[in-house]
């Protein structure tokens, strides 16, 4: 096992608390993924820094166990990435081209995703202004209401393909909206709406599944899949057990331990009161560093097998824990305690703040020591 430690502003002994992201966690995922897909060519999505955990160290790790397709959100996240993979991997800007940065897209060699005319006619002028066919992915609006071309646009294209022309179009993807939910019939909807509205476009693999879809079986993996949150351990959907390695471990600094008694009260608004005596312990992390502030009064933190209920509210830069099932001889200031770890996935925090592992992963603050395993 070999640690890597990232960029930070001090040292890990002055940290308030450590992030350890696991690389070979990651690769275990994206090859399990890649078994799952079949035949289809698995992409590595990495956009908003690899979903927080660094995309300079993440990237990297998943070309190293044969990923070649890489998918950012813009289009400055994919020059920033063409500095990291090599030159032979593809990046596709799933926002397409900015109308000032259509020329960028080229230099740095960045396949737009183009989900509406307008980018169309904007990169068909990039291919004249270059004086060459360049690579592009329609996306097409399936029935999300997000992103892509409408069924009143695709008509205009294929009444009009000089409006293709000098646009090499090698991908035709949409996205699913209830993949995490496999008995919805949306998916299938979907599915066959994805299948008519390519018919009227030009000849390309087809691309639908992100990283829930993969798991909704073969008819929807086509020719290319993208997974994102899975690489990093998020559960693809609840109805069955999650099979991909944990990526990521928070452990947090105790500050400060205190006893309180009966009715005294804990953090803002003094929304804690013990009816007896317990053991406090002030944590430093806060909602200042991406953990939620719903956590306050439901989550909780482990000490190896002990259970530390959160209690009061979740402040800025703290939070408290009742220590009082550890034994004292155990306790004591600069102790660190898991708020994420074996015990308690990114799913269970998610699950306790009232939202998804997306947004917990993609929230963890920048203050946190980091700390990578490979």
């Amino acid at each position: 096992m070999t640690i890597l430690s990232g960029p930070h502003l001090w040292p890990a002994s002055r940290a308030g608390a450590t992030l350890t992201v696991d690389l070979a966690a990651i690769a275990h995922n994206y090859r399990f993924l890649c078994r799952k897909a079949g035949e289809a060519v698995c992409a590595a999505v990495v956009k908003a820094d690899a979903y927080g955990l660094g995309a300079d160290k993440v990237a990297p790790a998943l070309e190293k166990v044969g990923a070649r397709e890489f998918f950012v959100a813009h289009v400055d996240e994919g020059i920033a990435l063409r500095k990291i993979v090599s030159e032979s991997a593809r990046i596709t800007v799933l926002h397409g081209p900015r109308p000032d940065a259509a020329s960028e897209c080229v230099y740095f060699n960045l396949r737009p995703v183009l989900n509406t005319l307008e980018q169309v006619e904007l990169w068909k002028k990039e291919t004249i202004r270059q004086q060459e066919v360049l690579d592009a992915v329609l996306q097409v609006d399936s029935g999300m209401s997000r992103f892509g071309l409408s069924w009143q646009d695709v008509q205009v294209l294929a009444d009009d393909p000089e409006r293709l022309k000098g646009i090499q179009t090698n991908l035709i993807m949409s996205h699913l909206a209830c993949a995490d939910d496999p008995k919805n019939p949306a998916n299938e909807m979907q599915r066959q709406k994805l299948l008519e509205m390519a018919a009227y476009l030009p000849a390309a693999p087809l691309s639908l599944s992100a990283s829930s879809g993969i798991f909704l079986g073969a008819a929807y993996h086509m020719g290319l899949v993208r997974p994102g949150a899975a690489l990093y351990g998020i559960a693809p959907n609840a109805d069955e057990a999650n099979l991909l390695r944990q990526a990521v471990r928070l452990q947090a600094r105790v500050l400060q331990l205190r006893h309180v008694g009966p009715g005294d009260g804990v953090g803002y608004g003094l929304t804690y009161r013990p009816q007896g005596p317990r053991r406090i312990a002030t944590v430093a992390v806060g909602y200042a560093d991406g953990f939620s502030r719903q956590n306050g009064g439901v989550g909780c933190a482990w000490f190896g097998d002990i259970r530390l209920p959160i209690v009061g509210r979740v402040s800025m830069d703290s939070l408290a824990l009742d220590v009082s099932a550890v034994p004292d001889t155990l306790l004591h200031v600069d102790m660190h305690v898991d708020l994420i770890g074996a015990r308690r996935s990114v799913d269970d925090v998610a699950a306790s703040a009232g939202t998804i592992g997306y947004e917990v992963l993609t929230s963890l603050g920048g203050r946190y020591y980091r700390e990578y395993i490979d």
